[in-house]
Formats: C-alpha cells, sequence, structure tokens
C-alpha cells in the first residue's frame, strides 16, 4: 500500500464522456502539474476516440460498456483508487472547464492535514452561463445552511478529499449515477462532519459540448438539495 507522504499516494480521476477533443490536452495539464501521481480516467461509453486519446496519456483507462452516468464514473474511479492504496484523491472533468496547473494548491489543504475535502470555487461572474449561475446559487445556499458555514460552490466537479472521505461516504453515493452523485457526496460529508474547505479557481467555460441535461438533471440535483434543506432547517 502506498504510504500518505508518497506522491503515488496521490490519485487524479477524470470522468470522461465523448470527450476525444478535449481529454487529451487535460491529461497532459495534469501530468505537468504531478507527474508522480496516479492517473485513473473513466470511460463512460464514449463511441469516440476518448479511450485511446486517454490511454496515449499513459492513464489507468477504466470502461464502461455503456453510458452510465457521471456519478457512476466517479464512483467506479474512486473505488479503483481506494482499491490501490491511494491516501488522497482529485477529481476533474475531461472538458478542459477545470485547470489541471492548480491541483497541487487544491491537494495542498489535505496534505497539510487541514481538511478533508477541498472545492475548487468558481467565481458566479460572466464567464458562467446564466442558468448554471442560478443553480449555482441555489446549491450553494443550502449546501451554506447545511454546513453552518459559507460554501461558495456546491456543484463543482473540481475537488480533493481524503481516503477516509471516500470509504466513509461509499454507502451512501452508491445509488447515485447521475449529476447528483457529487451533491450527495458534499452534503454527506457535511453531514458527517467532515473538513470542508474552498479554494478560488478560475470560471473557465470554453465552448465545449456539455452532457448535463437543465431540465433532467437540474431536477435530480434540486431533489438532493431540497431533501438536505428540509434536514437543516
Amino acid at each position: 500500500m502506498a504510504d500518505a507522504e508518497t506522491p503515488r499516494a496521490i490519485a487524479v480521476i477524470v470522468p470522461a464522456y465523448q470527450a476525444a477533443r478535449t481529454v487529451g490536452a487535460v491529461l497532459s495539464g495534469v501530468r505537468r502539474a504531478l507527474p508522480d501521481a496516479a492517473l485513473y480516467v473513466v470511460d463512460d461509453g464514449s463511441t469516440d476516440a476518448t479511450r485511446a486519446c486517454a490511454a496515449d496519456e499513459r492513464a489507468t483507462v477504466i470502461a464502461h460498456d455503456r453510458n452510465l452516468g457521471k456519478g457512476a464514473a466517479l464512483a467506479t474511479g474512486i473505488r479503483r483508487a481506494v482499491a490501490d492504496g491511494r491516501q488522497q484523491l482529485a477529481t476533474l472533468d475531461a472538458d478542459g472547464q477545470h485547470a489541471p496547473e492548480l491541483l497541487p494548491r487544491l491537494l495542498e489543504p489535505l496534505l497539510r492535514r487541514e481538511a478533508d475535502l477541498v472545492l475548487g470555487a468558481r467565481t458566479r461572474g460572466g464567464r458562467m452561463p446564466l442558468a448554471r449561475r442560478a443553480t449555482n446559487w441555489l446549491s450553494a445556499t443550502v449546501a451554506s445552511r447545511v454546513a453552518g458555514t459559507r460554501i461558495p460552490d456546491a456543484q463543482t466537479g473540481f475537488r480533493a478529499f481524503t481516503r477516509r472521505v471516500a470509504v466513509a461516504l461509499a454507502p451512501q453515493v452508491a445509488r447515485y449515477r447521475g449529476y447528483e452523485f457529487e451533491a450527495v457526496f458534499l452534503l454527506g460529508a457535511l453531514r458527517a462532519g467532515f473538513r470542508v474547505v474552498s479554494i478560488d479557481v478560475p470560471t473557465i467555460y470554453s465552448g465545449a459540448p456539455s452532457h448535463f441535461r437543465h431540465w433532467t438533471d437540474g431536477w435530480k440535483v434540486a431533489r438532493v438539495f431540497a431533501c438536505y434543506f428540509r434536514g437543516a432547517a
């Protein structure tokens, strides 16, 4: 098992779907930022060259036979990283909307043992589409109520957390396969008393197609936050 102080104890997990155009650059950025980290890409049933592009970057590629959802891809990657003995885990999307060069900064509070879960908080401004700004504000408001402290971005997929958090929350998030997985993961961590901190990161919307379905996925995420809000009221 990897020791908590060695670079290979760090895992970076990238859920990917139809991301052949962007995943190579994302993984190359991860390699530059954390050259010794273990890199896992979960190809969630892509029909393009996502899997081949990830393999070209020397990532461990885990493939779903069909598209199961972002939450399912994250769960697969987290489960594999835990099984391999990784101690600090980070996640970022394959579409280029997270800055890989900030991974060391995201992981720093974990390595200093100052936090259990670190969120890369985006600014709700003109770079973020209006509909996403609205849902981001609502989810941040509910998460802040649950936490009893300010959570500026509750929907970010740019995160880092300890192995202990991953193991503790695995049963709670197991049945969530879509974008609501990340909401349940955060709210579960807050409810369990894990230390959650946020760092500011750029808001990047480069025009890459989003697989988030505003009505269907938005409703699922909203239901999760509404459930926790009632419990926190």
